[in-house]
Parts: structure tokens; sequence; C-alpha cells
């Protein structure tokens, strides 16, 4: 028996190494703390115990779910998505639940020695069931820059319905418990109940909320501020147990109404850390729960519970997307994003268990389908393009149409641009291009902004870049250059990819965030990269020099020349306390400032002797007394300089290392 020390030392050395396996597969970290909670758990090596401490870790991981969720409830979101949230996602969800509970009937019915699933249970089962993965589906989506797109809107409007259908169902599952007599009165004062404490929440806690918030950070103390942000949650989460409810329940409230403040960002940010870690630790003790030998022992019925929700939710969504309008593709799209299982399915099946609605044999081979449908979900959406176009010809025609149309309109276009993005960066090279008189033609994966681009005149065709036949179809062995104008390395490296098989001369320019893929990208074969932050700061500077007095003309060769060297100059900064959720790696090009004391060895050498090089660092600047000297290799070091280097923090670390050594 471990303490509780031991206990969580040992989930936390174990998260470590399984997000840093599941990283290294680019598969999602929920998938790994999953893995860990398997592999450690009482049915796998047995190193760790199912214990009221990992209960509590784990209670307090959906705490901070419940709050995170309440932080993103935005009422005009809401309101401008409401046919899709209300109609669409409501459907699923209830229909989902209804299907679930027909089967339970039916089951009951006919083999009643195999499972007998009263319709309580078989409600708690269909509201387990009906949960999507929120965190990997919307992950996946970003990657594959597919947010903005028709089936990513719709896919989102289902999952931000199922969020907010988790907080009824945490209330009515427990309910579902009682006796049969019982479950009317119980389900009457559960929602008394409810009603009773939100409103005390929302009207009280509403009005006092801003103004205690503008009293704590007044104080302008981030411990402080913390301290409070963990109380409102926690409190929050403590009122609504005591009025029988979840504590989930109270932190979703919590989240709500701190939305409402100008706070909300400061508070995702500092929430953050402890959501991931207690929520990995969540998916931990889920993953301890399954008894591998049982599914072995049963693989039959895993992959009968794992095949026939995944193909039920499939179809079922597919379907309703088809009923609110959306076309074969993007309905296909949405039901196979959204067929897998999800966290706060977990979060209700464990209700479920610890209530005894369901036998526990029952409860471990759902688990273990569920864990599964999750693991198989990023297989399936990276293959969800394939599989549309085998299930759906008209799917096919209309790709083949897109691209025709694509071809079309560049049919007579000589070298001309390709505008790969036609976001806010897009447009306005776009409209740089034209007052030149250069033709460029643009693909985008928004409907909604292209339907409106065109309309306004805009040379612009729904397409992914990343693909070779819309490259093709946009005359990519025509084209003088393309352009990708959003900043996403992944997508850009295989838009680089392509545009080297197919038009191997042809110059690429790309946009990233900064530059620390900078060598990455141009090792792929651009010929630009425009790290938007070196930009900036380029901008800002000029501007600055220009208002101190500085001559127009030598802030544009200062400008230029910077740019000339490839950024060379400006690569690197000095890092602080806040640059430590940006780098967490530590794998960024940094500055680093050494002050060379009296007795160091290093004085009195050149810098050349010494060798930084061989750590991969160099010195960027010296400052001797008052005055900055010039940087040789022939550059005497002495007593009192201060050197800035330049590198990784590990190679600057063992730089400064060298030089400081007595």
């Amino acid at each position: 028996m471990h303490s509780a020390l031991e206990l969580t030392l040992l989930l936390l050395g174990a998260a470590v190494l399984g997000v840093v396996a599941f990283r290294m597969m680019h598969l999602p970290p929920m998938l790994g703390y999953l893995a860990v909670g398997i592999v450690i758990g009482p049915h796998g090596l047995g190193w760790a115990e199912d214990t009221s401490t990992t209960h509590t870790l784990a209670e307090f991981g959906v705490v901070f779910l419940m709050f995170s969720i309440g932080l993103e409830f935005s009422l005009p979101k809401l309101v401008s998505m409401r046919r899709t949230v209300f109609g669409l996602g409501m459907a699923q969800v209830l229909l989902t639940i209804l299907a679930t509970m027909v089967c339970g009937w039916g089951t009951a019915r006919l083999l009643p020695q195999v499972a007998d699933i009263s319709w309580g249970a078989a409600f708690a089962l269909g509201g387990a069931l009906a949960m999507s993965s929120t965190a990997i589906v919307s992950k996946l989506l970003t990657e594959r820059l597919e947010l903005e797109s028709e089936h990513g809107r719709r896919i989102i409007s289902i999952l931000l319905f199922q969020d907010l259908a988790l907080v009824p169902l945490l209330i009515l599952v427990p309910a579902l418990a009682q006796a049969p007599e019982d479950i009317a009165v119980t389900l009457g004062w559960a929602t008394l109940k409810a009603v009773g404490v939100l409103v005390l929440l929302l009207v009280i806690g509403q009005k006092l909320m801003r103004n205690w918030f503008r009293v704590v950070v007044k104080r302008r103390s981030q411990e402080l501020f913390m301290l409070n942000l963990l109380l409102i949650t926690l409190g929050a989460a403590w009122i609504t147990e005591k009025a029988g409810l979840s504590l989930a329940l109270g932190a979703f409230v919590a989240g709500m109404l701190i939305s409402e403040t100008e706070y909300k960002h400061q508070v995702e940010e500092d929430i953050k850390p402890f959501r991931d870690v207690l929520l990995g630790l969540f998916f931990i003790t889920i993953g301890m729960l399954l008894n591998v030998r049982l599914v072995l022992e049963n693989w039959w019925l895993v992959l009968l519970l794992l095949a026939a929700p995944v193909l039920l939710k499939f179809v079922l969504i597919t379907g309703l997307a088809r009923l609110f309008g959306a076309s074969t593709g993007v309905a296909l799209r949405t039901g196979l994003a959204l067929a897998q299982a999800g966290e706060f399915g977990f979060v209700l099946l464990n209700q479920v268990g610890g209530l005894g609605l369901i036998d526990p044999f029952i409860v471990q081979l759902i688990l273990a389908s569920m864990v599964l449908s999750m693991l198989i979900a990023p297989f399936i959406l990276a293959k969800s393009d394939a599989i549309v176009m085998k299930l759906s010809a008209n799917e096919w025609m209309m790709q083949s149409v897109a691209l025709t149309q694509t071809a079309a309109r560049t049919m007579k276009t000589q070298k001309h641009v390709i505008i790969a993005g036609f976001g806010r960066s897009g447009q306005s090279l776009a409209r740089l291009l034209e007052e030149e008189g250069i033709q460029y033609h643009a693909l985008d994966l928004d409907p909604d902004r292209v339907q409106e681009a065109q309309a306004s005149g805009a040379h612009v065709s729904y397409g992914d870049a990343a693909r070779r036949e819309s490259l093709v179809a946009a005359g990519i062995h025509r084209a003088a250059a393309l352009v990708v104008t959003y900043a996403s390395t992944p997508s850009a490296l295989k838009l680089l990819h392509l545009a080297h098989e197919l038009a191997p001369a042809l110059p690429v320019i790309v946009r990233s965030y900064d530059d620390t893929d900078l060598d990455q990208l141009r090792a792929a074969g651009a010929a630009e990269v425009v790290p938007e932050a070196i930009e900036g700061s380029l901008m800002l500077a000029s501007h600055a020099l220009v208002m101190l007095g500085v001559p127009l003309r030598r802030v544009v060769h200062r400008v230029q020349t910077a740019r000339d060297e490839r950024y060379a100059s400006l690569r690197g900064y000095f890092h602080g306390t806040s640059d430590a959720e940006d780098d967490p790696d530590h794998l960024h090009v940094r500055l680093h400032s050494v002050t060379l004391g009296n007795h160091v060895k290093a004085i009195g050498k050149t810098l050349i002797a010494i060798n930084l090089q061989e750590f991969g660092a160099e010195v960027t600047a010296i400052r001797r007394s008052k005055n900055r000297i010039e940087v040789k290799p022939d550059t005497v070091l002495q007593g009192g300089d201060i050197l800035v280097l330049r590198g990784t923090t590990e190679s600057v670390a063992r730089a400064e290392k060298r030089l400081l050594k007595a």
C-alpha cells in the first residue's frame, strides 16, 4: 500500500513517460494517460491501487474541466449557433440516449441471461455513449485547418451541446439510482435544489463576482489572484455538493460567472496548468479501472460494443446532419469525427458504476470499448477524406466539379501567384498584387468566405492548398510564386513537399509565428520564411527610430540590412518567466548575458581560443565598462566584460559554464 505522496509521485512519473511516448507518435496526450492507467493499474502491473486518493485527484480533474467549459460558455456565441447547437446537437444527444434505451430494452427482453438493464441504467448509459471527445476532435481539426470549414463548424456545435448536456445529466443520473417509486420525488427535489442553487449563484454571484475581482486585481498580486481563483472554483463546487448536487456543476457555474467579466482570458491562462495536470490524473484513474484480463477473455464482446456504438453514432449523426441541410460529404465527415467516445462519457460511466446501476462486468466491457474507440479516432479522422470519397459518389463528383471550376478559372492565367489561405493576410496580399497588376488565385477552406469573396470579384476557389489536385487545378505549373499566408508549420511542410514535386523551380514564401521553424522550413524548400514576431519587431523598431529623430533613409537601410541577412541578427531574444509557456521544450534560440568575474580562466583569452561554437553558441555583443566593443575572433576578454550569448537553452548554458570556469 503506497502512501499518498508515493502514489502521487508514481502517477506523475508514469504520466510524464506516457505523454512523451504519445507525443512522439503525434497522438493526443489523453490517450497516453489512459494507456498509462491501464499499465500501472491494479489490473495491469499492479503498481497503483484504486484508492480514495486517486478518486479525489480524479474528482478535482473533472471540477477544473467543468470550470474551463463554463469559461467558454458565451451567450452571444450560443445565439449565433443556436440552430446547429440546439437543433443538431440536441437531436444527436437525445436520439443516442433513446437508441441506447431501445437496445437495452431489447437485450433485457431477448437475452435476460446476458444482461438485465433497467430503463434508468440504459438512460445513463446512453448519456455516456452520446458524448464525443472534445479534446481529440478539436485538436485534430485545428491541425488539419478545418475548424472554420462547414463540417468543422457543425462538429464544434454538436460538441458544444454535449458539453452543456453533461450538466443536467450529472443531476439526473444519481436520481435514477433511487427506487422506481421514489424517482419522481427525487428528480423533483433535485431540480428544485438545482434551480435554487443556480439562482443563488447566478443572481447574487453575478453581482459580487465583478466587484470582488476588481478588489483583488487592484492589489496587483499574481499570487492573490491565483488564490482567489481557486477559492471561487472550489467554493462554488462545495456549495453545490452541500446541496446534494455534483461538484462539477458548481465549478461550471463559477466558470460561467467569470466568463462574463473582463478577467476571463487571464483566468483561462492561470487555471490551465491545474486543469491539464488534474485532468491527466483523472484519465489515468479511468485507465486503472480497466480489467485487461477480463477484456481479453471477452474480446468478441468488446469488439461488438466497440463497433455497435461507433456505427450507431456515425449513421445517426450523418443522417441528422443531412436532415439539417448539410451536403453528403459534410454530413459524412461530421459523423466520422464524432463517432468515438468522449472524456465526459467516462465521467458519466464512472458515476454509473459507482451508483451500481449496471453490472460491473458490463461496465468493464463498455469502458474498454470506449477507450479503444478513442484510440482509433485519430486514424479515422486522418483517413476521413478517403472514406468519404468511397462512401459518396456525389462527394467525389462535387470535389471533381470544384477542381474543374478552379482549373477553368486559372486556365488562361500565366505567371500568377497562388495564395494558400484567403484570411486577412491573404486578402491584403491579393489587394497589393491587384494594385501592381499581378494576377493571383487563392485557395481557402472556408466556404462562406470563398462565396463572399467570389461575389466581390476576388479570384478565389474552395480547396485545400495542401492537396496535390488543388495545386494542379490552381495552375502550379504555370505559376510565378506560391505564398502560404497561414502560420502552420506542419501544413506548410506538406505543401512545400507537394510544390517541390510538382514544380521544383517555383519559389514558395511561407509565413511562420517566429524563427523556431525557420531552418526546417528553408530546408524543406521555402524560398523565404516570414516570421511574424520578427517582422513585428522590425516595424516597431523602425517606428521608434523615426520618432526619435533617426533619418528615415537610415531606418529603411537598417531594416533592409536585417532582412538581407535573413533575420540572422534578430534571431533569438532574452527570455523571461512569461516565455516559459511559449518554449516548453527549451529549443528556441535565445539571448543570454554573462558577466565575467575577475578570476575566471576565460580572462586574457581570445574568443576563437575559447571556442564557444563547439556548443552551438556564439557571442553577439561585448560590453566593456560603458562601451560596446566590436566582436572579432581575436578579441581578448577582460574581467568585467559582459558577453551576450545566442543559442538554445542547452548550448547557452554550456557556453556560460565554460566562460565562468574558475
